[in-house]
């Protein structure tokens, strides 16, 4: 299921990568995020040094610390130590 949504947050990246957001993790480990969009939650795994384009339209993403952050769709995250953040 996580392999099926990073295919899936790849292919509409793709089509509009400019609205997206991205999030790169520059950790060894893999972390999985938590992203809302509308009524519709799923969880985006991101391996190490993956960076990944979602969050289109905005949406809420649940941080790996627990943190809760609002997008609009052209942020670009971070994750480095364990913690996300917002560039």
């Amino acid at each position: 299921m996580k392999r099926m949504m990073i295919v899936l947050a790849g292919v509409l990246g793709a089509a509009s990568a400019a609205h997206a957001a991205s999030v790169t993790n520059l950790d060894a480990e893999a972390y999985t995020l938590t992203v809302t969009d509308g009524s519709t939650k799923s969880q985006l795994a991101v391996a190490a040094g993956e960076t990944v384009e979602f969050c289109l339209k905005g949406c809420f993403v649940t941080m790996p610390n627990g943190d809760r952050e609002a997008l609009t769709g052209g942020e670009t995250l971070e994750i480095s130590g364990g913690t996300a953040r917002v560039k």
